[in-house]
């Protein structure tokens, strides 16, 4: 059936803001779906509230609307827009469901003639619904764990006397496992309860038995009108039930089970999904399986739409899922449309894996002080890494390596525990460094069978975990001039890194890098093309392994390399990484335009990146995208092999701007901006010199690397005292200390965790307003994109403020003051590229806080505010392509626009909710008004002073 020629135009809802429990996996999922609707024809309609996705780049759609996710807004939209015909709303996570729900009971849809595609209201409302669900899975026969429904206080204690103890509570209709827990202790149960029945909107729990230590799994499947489903990907968590899935470590295909039970779980899988409605698009189902022999099954729910799971399925197969289910939901059937990485098979070909993924959770606990940081039916993570190997050893190793937490992988870095009864507990109650923990635990002798015991973890997994263990040991048995060549590949198929044989071996890195060099024990890199090789892929996607030598007839030998190199110029653009708190999808939305601008200068452009939730890893944004660890060693190899002009680094955010000072040590060169500059803009101490010689107003400071110093210095400056230290993202470690003990404390608690870093101690100018600058620069002439005052006062993080653009309450001699500083130290810091240059007001007179010679947080939002490629322009005058003033700048923007910070501090009840100079929230909203009279800016004004906490 071919598409249906009545839906000419579409309104696509989005996911808002980033917040735990729905990421930006849904800026991805969104813009596949609006790129795929344009493809057919359809005038797209967007509303999404977050300035800092592509979603709501104004290319993507045809009609961008940055407004609040209310059904307020859906109206005004449908009044401008009378020629829409459906709504789309399985793209934007649990928020559009809600909304278009929302908007469906109050009629909406029915008064503008609107017809919803890509799920039916009845699917989600079944679903949603604890106790429908449970009872159409009964009537088909499908398993489920012991379960009662409960909307008053009374009837849950009722149906726990009933069941007894663990349970599982979950609230009906809620995001990220929201209000759900484990009950394991009958104290413990009220307030939990209470808990649950607050949170859910419709103040309903389920209330189940707990399947503690079940095995866990996920699949993900597509449906088309004609009754055709496939399933795209099986996901088997490595974390057993208990926590939540996007709390698990998660591998791709399923690994421990066998044939016959992975049938019927398929079978299982498709009646569901056909038993909740009659739609065509997108699906998740969860199940469970117990852990012996008998492998029952049982249904714990799914979700009829694009899910977290589906970003990651789709990185993994390769299959674009959000962008076939809009087709699927526009008319077209599986059979009609093509594999878009072959390009010669249809969409009904089921995807084949000959490589492993492995997904590990990125946690930002460092933010939430107090918080509780046991893992559970409630999901905490901030963010995701992937990544792609030959094995599952492989692959776990190089998910380690990408999580940027200052491990070079598992073991082999000096960095694990040593403690028997820290291990236990981290065991015992799930951390979020367990897979470090189990691999400590096997190094301290603790038997496999104690382990499993304890962590209900496959025994297939942990034997793997003992299989790299005896590797190690094997391998700190020699020196790097014994070491034989077949072991050093062993080491390396297994995902070990050079830094860890280094360790093992007791020597420098280089050298192990060196001897493999010399050995010919090179990464070749393999193509992701969705059925194992049986037909030609003709998408550049690419993992890296190390092979075996295969020798020819003629006696050559060598190791397959599917990515053959061009003759092209070609630039690399090193993305952000996992998501995490200080360094968000803004940070995605940079590197995704900087590709594309790269692109019309005529380069071919790679990608390298392992975040599986963004646009940037989507397999036809970049020329080549290397789907891997933003990891020295990776990169490098890269490099080499591609040979490129040069490689971007201020656009992936701290991340990127880490590995500057190695490209630089190793002569590759960095575009734009040199690493000379963005050093001396990092060190605390060189950047306050380069004010103090070019006549620019900064607070007192002095620069301390002991608590002795701090001590000397807080008699000089006065307190209070903000202490920052250097090279660090999202304001990390940074606190206002008001006397000397807190001082010593902080200063002490921060040479622990950052080891020689230096710590910048200014004179906090108390009751300042802090304002900010986005410039670009390009060498010799710069422009402003924007600047910003912030609602709350100096001292509140940047990225916590409601940032207002223009400024509201400055005046001209201000004004001025703020411009010529930007342009003075732009220019001083040889800025080629982005700057963001953050300010402090006091008494009219404009004191630096820090610059940023890089893309900042704010420059997706200003780009929205005033309807300008900012990232396009900058990207080319860092290629020296253009110079600023080749550029014709047309701000458009009536009234303000507001950046709105958005907390998830929901997740973590105990914790203190008070804002300071370290960073806190998970993502952002726009805001625009007409006039400062608005009653939403009145509200933000009238309690700007509340949330400042020393």
């Amino acid at each position: 059936m071919p598409k249906n020629d009545n839906l000419k135009s579409i309104l696509i809802i989005g996911s808002g803001p980033i917040i735990i429990g729905q990421a930006c996996e849904f800026d991805y999922s969104g813009t596949q779906a609006l790129r795929s609707l344009r493809e057919d024809g359809i005038e797209t309609i967007l509303i999404n509230s977050n300035p800092a996705t592509i979603m709501t780049d104004p290319t993507m759609a045809d009609h961008v609307y940055l407004l609040p996710l209310t059904t307020r807004s859906i109206i005004k939209i449908l009044k401008e827009h009378p020629q829409i015909d459906a709504v789309l709303p399985t793209m934007g996570g649990q928020t559009a469901l809600n909304l278009c729900i929302e908007a469906d009971e109050k009629g909406i849809w029915e008064d503008f003639g609107v017809a919803i595609i890509g799920v039916d209201i009845d699917a989600i409302n079944i679903t949603e619904n604890r106790e429908k669900f449970r009872e159409l899975m009964l009537k088909i026969g499908i398993g489920m764990a012991p379960q009662a429904t409960a909307n008053s206080y009374l009837k849950g204690k009722e149906i726990a006397q009933e069941f007894g103890f663990p349970l599982v509570i979950r609230a009906s209709f809620t995001l990220g496992g929201d209000g759900a827990a484990i009950v394991y202790k009958e104290e413990d149960f009220d307030e939990l309860l209470t808990r649950g029945l607050e949170v859910s909107p419709i103040h309903e729990v389920m209330i189940d038995k707990a399947l503690i230590g079940w095995k866990e799994y996920e699949l993900e499947l597509l449906r088309d009108s004609n009754d055709n489903v496939v399933i795209i990907c099986t996901i088997e968590n490595m974390d057993p039930m208990g926590i939540h899935t996007g709390d698990s470590i998660t591998v791709a295909p399923a690994m421990t089970l066998s044939d016959k039970t992975f049938q019927k779980m398929r079978d299982m899988a498709i009646h569901m999904m056909r038993s909740i409605g009659d739609f065509a698009g997108g699906c998740n189902v969860q199940f469970a399986v117990s852990p012996d022999e008998k492998e029952d099954i049982i249904a714990i729910e799914i979700n009829p739409r694009v899910s977290r799971s589906s970003a990651l399925a789709s990185k993994a197969t390769g299959y674009p899922i959000a962008k076939i289910a809009a087709k699927l939901a526009i008319g077209y059937t599986l059979d009609e449309l093509n594999n878009q990485i072959t390009g010669s098979t249809s969409a009904l070909f089921e995807p084949t894996l000959d490589y492993v993924v492995v997904k590990i959770p990125r946690w930002n606990f460092d933010k939430f002080e107090g918080s509780d940081r046991t893992l559970g039916l409630q999901m905490k993570s901030v963010g995701e890494v992937m990544a792609i190997g030959r094995s599952f050893q492989e692959a776990l190793h190089k998910a380690t390596q990408s999580l940027e937490i200052k491990r070079n992988g598992l073991g082999a870095d000096g960095k694990g525990y040593k403690d028997y009864q820290q291990i236990i507990d981290k065991l015992t109650f799930a951390s979020w460094d367990r897979v470090f923990a189990i691999y400590d635990a096997i190094q301290m002798g603790i038997p496999l069978s104690r382990i499993h015991e304890i962590t209900k973890i496959d025994m297939w997994f942990l034997k793997q975990y003992e299989e790299l263990h005896q590797l190690e040991k094997e391998i700190s048995t020699f020196t790097i001039d014994t070491i034989g060549r077949d072991l050093l590949l062993e080491a390396k198929q297994k995902g070990y890194g050079d830094r860890q044989i280094a360790h093992m071996l007791k020597c420098l890195e280089s050298q192990v890098y060196n001897k493999r060099d010399e050995l010919n024990i090179n990464r070749v890199y393999k193509l992701v093309d969705t059925c194992a090789a049986e037909f030609k892929a003709q998408t550049p996607y690419y993992y890296s392994t190390f092979e075996n030598e295969v020798e020819t007839s003629e006696g050559e030998k060598f190791s397959a390399n599917e990515s053959v190199v061009s003759d092209k110029k070609k630039i690399i653009v090193l993305g952000s990484g996992p998501n995490r708190i200080g360094q968000g999808i803004e940070f995605d939305y940079c590197c995704v335009h900087g590709v594309l601008a790269a692109a019309e200068c005529g380069y071919e452009t790679i990608m390298i990146n392992c975040n599986p939730e963004t646009v940037s890893t989507d397999f036809d944004i970049a020329d080549k995208l290397y789907f891997e660890p933003v990891f020295w060693e990776h990169i490098y190899d890269i490099i080499r092999h591609e040979k490129p002009e040069g490689v971007i680094v201020q656009l992936g955010g701290q991340t990127a701007l880490k590995l500057a000072e190695k490209l630089d040590r190793y002569g590759i060169k960095i575009i734009g901006t040199t690493y000379q500059s963005l050093n001396l803009a990092e060190d605390r101490g060189l950047f306050s010199n380069l004010l103090k010689e070019n006549n620019i107003p900064y607070p007192e400071f002095d620069i301390a690397t002991t608590a002795d110093e701090a001590a000397a210095i807080a008699d000089v400056l006065d307190f209070p005292i903000l202490v920052r230290p250097s090279y660090v993202l999202g304001g990390q470690g940074m606190k206002i200390v008001i006397n000397k003990q807190e001082l010593e404390e902080h200063v002490v608690d921060l040479l622990r965790r950052m080891p020689g870093n230096q710590l910048l101690l200014d004179h906090y100018l108390d009751g300042a307003i802090e304002a900010e600058a986005d410039a670009i620069c390009d060498g010799e002439n710069i422009y402003i994109i924007g600047i910003m005052e912030h609602i709350e006062p100096c001292g509140i993080h940047s990225g916590d403020s409601n940032a207002t653009l223009p400024p509201f309450n400055l005046g001209e001699f201000v004004m001025q003051q703020i411009k010529d500083h930007t342009k003075k130290i732009a220019l001083a810091l040889n800025t080629v590229g982005l700057i963001n240059i953050q300010f402090a007001v006091k008494d009219d007179m404009v004191y630096i806080i820090e610059a940023n010679p890089r893309a900042s947080r704010t420059v997706p939002f200003i780009a929205k505010a005033y309807g300008e490629p900012y990232v396009n322009y900058a990207t080319k005058v860092m290629l020296g392509e253009k110079k600023v003033t080749d550029f014709d700048f047309k701000p458009h923007l009536e009234g303000y626009a507001i950046k709105q910070p958005v907390f998830s501090f929901n997740k973590f009840p105990n914790v203190n909710k008070q804002l300071g100079p370290e960073m806190k929230s998970t993502g952002e909203s726009i805001l625009f008004i007409d006039n400062l009279k608005d009653d939403e800016f009145y509200n933000l004004y009238s309690r700007r002073k509340m949330y400042l906490s020393k």
